[in-house]
């Protein structure tokens, strides 16, 4: 077991299982504005970072990317609340870390109006002191920015803090941050992708950090 101060989550894919509802978001904007979707395979290579980027390739301007971002949130919210819901074992986990003192912080390439949102409907937003968000800072996963800003934020040193994450932009951000990284395994990412980014350790399951955290 090692010791942390701090440990800090990505959300999609990691606290929250919305994969359903991102995908379906996906293919309904781009049949939208493209009367077809490529494979949800196609998505899932920019899953993680900033909406803007994943679907500037497909906009024809930046006046389409912004229509696109528009039908894109439209939908998502529309469906959010019924479509998302909590890693089973999820809040027992990130409680028992609390519970040891450990300080807690989300680090996500979401806007804070859907981060937070996120976590109310799914019952955890009583339990992380700082959320970094995509509208926070000028880089993203796989910059190590976020990930920098949140230990910032939490006043806590590299070498003393975890980050679990589920997509390999999570893992590449915290090796760049100089910070111990665990990849989520319950996530979308299979894990010869995410052996990829070479994370120091892996999760099968959120109960898991309680054997990796003391």
């Amino acid at each position: 077991m090692l010791q942390f101060d701090a440990c800090l989550y990505d959300l999609d894919g990691t606290l929250i299982d919305s994969t359903g509802l991102i995908f379906a978001t996906y293919r309904h904007t781009l049949i939208h504005h493209r009367g077809t979707a490529p494979s949800d395979d196609v998505w899932l290579d920019g899953l993680g970072t900033p909406l803007r980027q994943q679907l500037r390739p497909f906009a024809r301007d930046a006046d389409e990317l912004e229509d696109m971002v528009a039908t894109y949130r439209d939908f998502n919210f529309a469906h959010h609340d019924a479509m998302i819901r909590p890693f089973p074992g999820t809040r027992s986990a990130v409680e028992g870390l609390k519970e040891r003192g450990v300080r807690l912080g989300i680090v996500t390439s979401k806007m804070q109006y859907g981060l937070r949102r996120g976590l109310r409907v799914c019952g955890l937003d009583d339990l992380f002191t700082v959320l970094v968000a995509a509208d926070d800072v000028e880089k993203h996963k796989p910059d190590p920015t976020p990930v920098l800003l949140a230990m910032e934020q939490l006043r806590v040193e590299p070498g003393r803090t975890l980050f679990v994450g589920d997509s390999p932009h999570d893992v590449v951000a915290g090796n760049a941050a100089g910070v111990t990284t665990a990849a989520a395994l319950w996530g979308p990412f299979p894990r010869p992708t995410l052996e990829q980014a070479a994370p120091d350790h892996w999760l099968e399951q959120p109960s898991d950090i309680a054997g990796l955290v003391r």
